[in-house]
């Protein structure tokens, strides 16, 4: 699947129509859960043939298309399936259970309700809401692929401006080269990661940098009197330099993967779990801003892309063993170096990723497979960043 995501430019009675499809899907996507909640057995298919019956019972609801409904009751279904499987793999702690939402910012078209122009520049709604006619500014020309192709149309709303992503049904392979190199990584706080081959890539700390920013920001928001459009106007300016942070975020770790994947023909990682670390609250801020996770589901990604090889290995004492000989050699965090009775003298990132590398080549046969890194409220950022960035 490959998204292609372009800055939508309209009127302002536009876009305010697309805020009211945008509360009608999450409607929707509540309605249906609270159907759900009320009839333990139904499954996707009920909830799907429920938005017709919301269709009848409320005007508004009718006007967002049906097809465009239907997606709002998917999305409360794959909650629900999360669920499901959470209490099925008796997942530890919290299960996940649905909630009702009070915000949404996106609004998702099938294949109907939308229609592109003949120089695929204009992008029209023709919905019940009557949002009309809407320029696409990007840099990616999707005069490239049929319209047959284009398998949904989502509208999402951003702190910066209205956006359309278009999911497009290619399935996206690159053929490379064998290199014949294998690396292990090892992430860390210090350094983003420590590769086996003793090399180490910066930690860019990109919240902690703007924190100074956002501090001040919030503050003003803090002074304005609720309700007032002075209070609104701090708010947007707030949320803007969240996504940008954000945002740099995920340009980091989206070309560090590539790279790391196109210069190796075999990657492993650690399988960390990095929503039980982040409950650490002295660390927490930091982890989250190492942002880990995105990492190594781009990291997965790639390696389909490219066919290379992703290995996500146990870390269970991928620290304390000595590399060389395996020894058990017990460190607290503040140790940075690894000193063994064999004489083996490493920095202790370094002897974890060679470590992890070890492991990885053992367990090749069942290396881990590809998982998008996208959820079903994610769904289309998919190649955002590599495609050109059409929303710039």
């Amino acid at each position: 699947m490959l998204v292609l995501e372009a800055k939508l430019k309209g009127k302002a009675e536009q876009y305010v129509s697309i805020d009211d499809a945008i509360r009608t899907a999450l409607f929707c996507r509540n309605k249906a859960l609270r159907y759900w909640m009320d009839n333990k057995k139904v499954n996707g298919y009920d909830l799907n043939k429920h938005m017709a019956v919301l269709a009848k019972e409320f005007n508004f609801a009718k006007k967002l298309g049906s097809q465009a409904r239907q997606s709002g009751s998917e999305r409360a279904w794959s909650s629900i399936s999360r669920f499901y499987d959470s209490c099925k793999k008796k997942v530890s702690g919290k299960k996940g259970f649905p909630k009702f939402k009070k915000r949404g910012n996106s609004v998702e078209y099938k294949q109907a309700g939308w229609k592109l122009s003949e120089d695929r520049k204009y992008l029209t709604l023709t919905d019940g809401f009557k949002i009309g006619r809407l320029k696409l500014v990007g840099s990616r020309d999707l005069n490239f692929y049929q319209i047959e192709q284009i398998k949904r149309v989502r509208l999402v709303r951003r702190a910066d401006g209205y956006y359309a992503q278009f999911c497009i049904d290619v399935d996206r392979r690159e053929e490379l080269e064998p290199i014949r190199k294998t690396i292990g990584l090892d992430v860390g706080l210090n350094h983003f990661y420590t590769d086996s081959n003793g090399q180490t890539v910066e930690n860019p700390r990109y919240l902690r940098k703007s924190e100074r920013k956002l501090k001040k920001l919030q503050r003003k928001v803090s002074k304005r009197k609720k309700g007032s459009a002075n209070r609104r106007k701090a708010n947007k300016r707030l949320a803007r330099k969240h996504l940008q942070v954000s945002r740099q975020r995920k340009d980091f770790v989206v070309k560090t993967a590539r790279c790391v994947v196109r210069s190796n023909d075999l990657i492993a990682y650690e399988d960390l779990q990095v929503r039980n670390m982040g409950k650490n609250h002295k660390l927490a801020k930091s982890i989250s801003d190492a942002n880990w996770s995105m990492f190594r589901q781009w990291v997965e990604y790639f390696g389909k892309v490219f066919g290379k090889v992703t290995i996500a290995v146990p870390p269970h004492y991928t620290s304390q063993n000595c590399s060389t000989c395996g020894t058990l050699v017990k460190k607290t965090l503040s140790t940075r170096t690894h000193i063994c009775k064999c004489g083996c003298g490493l920095d202790r990132d370094l002897n974890a990723a060679l470590n992890i590398l070890a492991i990885g080549l053992k367990n090749t046969v069942g290396h881990t497979e590809i998982s998008t890194p996208l959820d079903e409220s994610d769904l289309c950022q998919v190649d955002a960043s590599l495609s050109g960035k059409l929303s710039r």
